[in-house]
């Protein structure tokens, strides 16, 4: 067996290709082959404008070690699991580069294109699902892909960004996810695409400022989606309806377009049905097998609610797939894990630059992720016949989206619905990510620890700064980890070449 840590070689990531057998490896080369058969795809797609962009977006460049992105999620992983996490990682590649390709094909600075008039831009958090109704239109979420999936596959790709926007004049304290997206702006680093522009009342302050960035850059009408902040009081759920009835009349107007119930139904069909698989994956998580852990079931997740927005009938032909393979795993009581000593969950913002922190710590010492509070999104399935339900039903998926469900809506979202969580998947260990930048979590240390203490549940703090790496390292990030198990705990790692490697330069 591979000793991983031996892998990393300190600036190219790993030095080769871990060993798994004879059949995983030759599985785990043939998807990496599909990868760069992806990427070859996506130039081919448009090939002078996808050329022109490389040299104009510096984030452009992160792309290229997507299949490095993916080795670091699927290290250590066997059987079934390295196959689902493959399954899981391809298909969001696949969906990705059409995206990619299609803001290019779209990109004014490239030339005039009549595809640009077709584009709805939305905030990066912001699921699609509405976008659904509107089949002739294309929702393209802003700064996914210049922003929040390429600092996932790039730690240093934010850099330049931050400095931008710091050297304008914006404090250092503040989160450097809109940061990021606001120092694109300053250094005129998007795609100049889009009709409109929908925003919304977004996870924190820092999110709707960065917004009014967005807006001034790509000088389009634009709709805020104020979805209410308080939205488990029933008596806010007319006024969140009559926002969303306001957004579509806002794109009914600016295209000419009419909003399709039929499209949009049978949208909602397969979001049902996709919703359906996820919470099956979550059921055989909380049991003795669980069979999808670490980064790639929130990855997966977070990407087909917020950008596929179940207009992709690819996913859920992915999630039937994924869903044999792992209940025939299960029935036969395949461990997903080498060496599982430990249930986790985790809690709070993970950060960007160390998205497979978790596969770390499955590797290292034998803890196992097996809920990321990031996925735990809205599960509300939409009613199918009633149309003014249905409004109620989506007013409730974007109140629910990334971060917001657990950082808005009040106490029993962000403390209550922990230790129930816990309880379920029967987890001993909760990884809190200590986002330093975040004053809203930061808040409630205090309640946090008090309440842990209480219910015998080991809450392992891990501080960091989202998308700047310079903060806190990802050794430093490793290293909480490492005294917490050895002091505490007082156990041995089950790797040990793992408990301190040079990664300090790599992706």
């Amino acid at each position: 067996m591979d000793k991983i840590g031996k892998l990393y070689n300190g600036k190219m990531y790993i030095k080769r290709r871990e060993w798994r057998g004879v059949k995983d490896t030759a599985y785990d080369f043939y998807r990496w082959l599909v990868t760069w058969k992806d990427l070859t795809k996506f130039v081919m797609r448009s090939p002078v404008r996808i050329t022109k962009a490389v040299f104009n977006y510096r984030w452009m460049a992160s792309y290229l070690t997507t299949p490095a992105f993916i080795d670091r999620h699927t290290m250590g992983q066997r059987g079934t699991a390295l196959r689902i996490s493959h399954l899981h990682f391809n298909m969001m590649i696949k969906h990705t580069t059409v995206l990619i390709a299609n803001m290019f094909k779209a990109d004014k600075r490239f030339g005039d294109t009549d595809l640009s008039e077709k584009i709805i831009l939305f905030d990066e958090m912001m699921p699609m699902h509405l976008m659904s109704g509107f089949p002739n239109l294309l929702g393209i979420p802003s700064q996914l892909a210049p922003i929040f999936q390429c600092s996932v596959i790039d730690q240093q790709s934010m850099i330049p960004y931050l400095d931008a926007i710091e050297n304008y004049g914006l404090p250092a304290d503040v989160c450097p996810l809109p940061a990021s997206e606001a120092g694109a702006s300053i250094v005129d680093e998007y795609p100049i695409i889009g009709k409109c522009y929908i925003t919304s009342s977004m996870p924190c302050d820092g999110s709707v400022m960065a917004s009014s960035y967005q807006d001034r850059y790509f000088k389009l009408p634009t709709f805020n989606l104020s979805l209410p902040v308080r939205y488990l009081e029933k008596e806010v759920e007319r006024y969140a309806v009559e926002d969303l009835k306001d957004c579509i009349a806002f794109i009914e107007e600016q295209t000419g377009e009419t909003f399709d119930w039929d499209a949009y139904f049978k949208a909602m069909t397969q979001y049902n049905e996709e919703t359906e698989y996820e919470l099956e994956k979550w059921e055989i998580n909380k049991t003795p097998y669980p069979q999808i852990t670490g980064a790639s079931l929130a990855l997966y997740r977070m990407y087909s609610y917020l950008v596929a927005g179940s207009m992709d009938k690819r996913f859920l032909q992915l999630d039937e797939k994924v869903n044999k393979l792992m209940m025939k795993a299960y029935e036969k009581k395949e461990k997903c894990s080498r060496n599982m000593k430990h249930r986790a969950i985790v809690w709070s913002p993970p950060a960007h630059y160390y998205s497979n922190f978790s596969t770390w710590a499955e590797n290292c010492w034998g803890i196992n992720v097996l809920i990321d509070m990031e996925s735990m999104v809205s599960t509300k399935l939409f009613n199918l016949e009633n149309k003014e339900e249905s409004l109620k039903d989506l007013a409730h998926t974007y109140e629910r989206m990334t971060m917001r469900r657990h950082t808005n809506g009040g106490y029993v979202n962000v403390l209550d619905e922990l230790w129930r969580v816990c309880e379920e998947f029967d987890a001993d260990i909760v990884l809190m990510f200590g986002h330093i930048s975040c004053k809203t979590m930061a808040g409630l240390t205090g309640l946090f620890e008090d309440q842990a203490r209480e219910r015998g549940i080991h809450l392992i703090w891990i501080d960091h700064d989202l998308m700047d790496p310079r903060t806190v390292s990802r050794k430093a990030m490793r290293e909480k980890v490492n005294m917490y198990m050895k002091t505490v705990f007082q156990e041995e790692p089950v790797d040990e070449s793992l408990v301190d490697f040079d990664d300090e330069l790599t992706w």
